[in-house]
C-alpha cells in the first residue's frame, strides 16, 4: 500500500488527528491492509517536512489536527487518477485505491474504476503478447519458457483484476459503500484497573 497517499486521501476529508488516520487504513479497506501504528506516524511527520499535509489546531482534548496542502491535494489526485507510488505493486495499489476511493463520498468512484480497467487492459495485451511471442518458438531455451510463464502469470493476474473491477461495479449499483468519518474515538492501548479501595 502506498500509506502516504492513503493516508493523505483519508485527509481528503478534512482535518483529522493521527490515530483516527491510523485506524482509517484499514477500515476503509475492508480490512485487507492495517499498518503498525508508528508507520503511519512516522508517514504523517515525514508528509509534514514535505509540505503536503499542515497543523489544523488540535482536538478539544489536545490531540494535533492535520490538514491537507495544495501539494498535498495535488498527491491525492494523482494518486486516485492512476499514479502508483514508487516501487509499489500495481495489484496492491489498485485494490487499495479503488477500495478506499469507494469508502469516501466525496470521491467520484467511476473515474477511478474506469482508469484502473484501462491499466488493467494495457496489461494485459502486453502480458499476452509476451507470452504469445515466447510461445511460437518451440526451442526456446529454459530461460524464454520462464519468460512466457512470467507472462502468463501476468496475464492471469490482470484478468482477476479486470474480474475484481467488475464485481466493485456490481457492487456500487446495488449498495452504498462510502461512509461519513466516524465520531466514536478509536481506543489507544489499555485502561488502567481500578485501584482497589483501602479496607478500614
Amino acid at each position: 500500500m502506498a500509506v502516504r497517499e492513503a493516508l493523505l486521501t483519508l485527509l481528503g476529508m478534512g482535518p483529522a488527528y493521527g490515530f483516527a488516520l491510523h485506524g482509517g487504513l484499514a477500515e476503509r479497506t475492508g480490512g485487507r491492509r492495517a499498518v503498525n501504528v508508528g508507520q503511519s506516524y512516522a508517514t504523517l511527520e515525514r508528509a509534514t517536512k514535505a509540505g503536503l499535509i499542515e497543523p489544523a489546531g488540535t482536538t478539544d482534548d489536545g490531540l494535533p489536527l492535520h490538514r491537507l496542502t495544495t501539494s498535498g491535494e495535488a498527491v491525492v489526485a494523482g494518486w486516485l487518477s492512476g499514479t502508483d507510488a514508487a516501487g509499489a505493486d500495481p495489484w496492491d495499489e489498485s485494490l487499495d485505491r479503488v477500495l478506499i476511493a469507494a469508502s469516501l463520498p466525496q470521491v467520484p468512484l467511476a473515474p477511478v474504476v474506469a482508469a484502473e480497467r484501462e491499466r488493467w487492459l494495457a496489461r494485459l495485451a502486453a502480458a499476452s503478447d509476451a507470452a504469445s511471442d515466447e510461445r511460437s518458438d518451440p526451442d526456446a531455451s529454459p530461460d524464454a519458457r520462464l519468460r512466457r510463464l512470467a507472462a502468463a502469470a501476468d496475464a492471469t493476474r490482470a484478468r482477476a483484476a479486470l474480474a475484481w473491477l467488475d464485481e466493485v461495479d456490481e457492487a456500487r449499483a446495488s449498495v452504498e459503500l462510502a461512509f461519513a468519518p466516524s465520531d466514536v474515538r478509536p481506543k489507544r492501548g489499555r485502561r488502567r484497573s481500578a485501584q482497589p479501595s483501602a479496607s478500614a
